[in-house]
């Protein structure tokens, strides 16, 4: 299942900027082609320019029946000033829930995600302001986002233990250049029934086929900030990867993110792959890549060129899989 991320949306500031200033009637047509393709789920976050992006997006589904959407969107960044404005406290998680009905102009959000970990606050304070935004019909379903293993499972764990709406989902970074979410993450989703929804499928940009060996970034590009915020990558391991993706690219008449992303669809506990688009021509590049089916032969392929070397303590782990066997690596 694709998504579509619309941190596009908006350009409210020079971060976001870079990303992308797609105004009102441009997320319109980018959703209507999404509609059109069969994908309906949309990402945002109340941080993406300061709310502008749930803000267009609520402007830009107002023709569209409610019911036949799926939005997604988050809260725990700083939004305004002070210890109050951020974190995933009571006092924060029901400000912004408000403020994202209001922007998204719905009277419900489908999935509510936990943008990030806050060690500062009780998570039985987070996740017991959570059940009331269930209880209370303005969520669905609850997300974490960019949480690591025991983050995750011990929120689980109290969950269960009070009755309490459990996380349904992780959004997290995932893709053939950024594979971390392997060791750990993955297996537990695999045990916990939990979804992924994947951000920066493309590596930072680093996998849009515009980097090769031996040539330069083209003169203007975010790939030249491609580093700012994210993972550091070395040279040679992401040559070794495109090259790898040019062959299959090849041998399959697709492009090199379509590969990429495709990919990852073949990927266990992966739900959704969100794309993102700043026009028309890379959305219908994009939507492609659920149109084919990648052989069991290549995905191989692709693991053997981007297989990292893995942190401790699952090299060692994986050096008896009969006692610690491994999801599998291909559906």
């Amino acid at each position: 299942m694709l998504c579509f991320g619309t941190a596009t949306f908006g350009g409210g500031n020079e971060f976001f900027r870079a990303w992308g200033e797609t105004d009102v009637a441009g997320a319109k047509r980018l959703i209507d082609i999404c509609m059109g393709a069969g994908v309906n789920f949309f990402d945002t976050a109340d941080v993406y320019s300061e709310g502008l992006s749930e803000e267009i997006l609520g402007q830009a589904i107002r023709h569209l029946p409610r019911e036949s959407l799926l939005i997604s969107t988050k809260a725990t960044f700083p939004f305004g000033d002070g210890p109050n404005h951020a974190g995933s406290s009571r006092a924060h998680l029901t400000r912004q829930i408000e403020g994202s009905l209001k922007r998204l102009k719905t009277e419900y959000i489908d999935v509510y995600h936990m943008h990030g970990f806050d060690a500062l606050t009780p998570m039985e304070e987070t996740l017991y302001t959570l059940d009331g935004f269930v209880r209370a019909g303005k969520v669905r379903y609850i997300a974490a986002s960019n949480f690591s293993g025991w983050h995750l499972q011990k929120s689980l764990d109290i969950s269960e233990r009070y009755g309490w709406a459990r996380y349904v989902a992780h959004q997290v970074y995932y893709s053939l250049i950024g594979r971390d979410y392997e060791w750990e993450l993955m297996p537990q989703a695999y045990a916990e029934g939990l979804g992924a929804l994947l951000w920066s499928p493309l590596g930072w940009g680093r996998l849009t086929g515009k980097i090769r060996r031996g040539q330069p970034l083209p003169a203007v590009s975010r790939l030249h900030k491609a580093a700012e915020g994210g993972p550091v990558v070395a040279d040679e391991y992401l040559y070794k990867v495109v090259d790898a993706l040019d062959a299959v690219a090849a041998e399959t008449g697709k492009n090199v993110p379509q590969v990429a992303l495709n990919w990852l669809l073949r990927k266990p506990t992966v739900a959704s792959v969100i794309i993102g688009a700043r026009t028309e021509q890379q959305l219908r590049d994009n939507l492609a890549t659920a149109s084919f089916t990648l052989t069991s032969a290549q995905v191989a392929r692709l693991d053997e060129a981007s297989a990292p070397p893995a942190a401790y303590p699952y090299w060692h782990q994986r050096q008896f899989q009969n006692l610690n066997p491994l999801p599998p690596s291909y559906r």
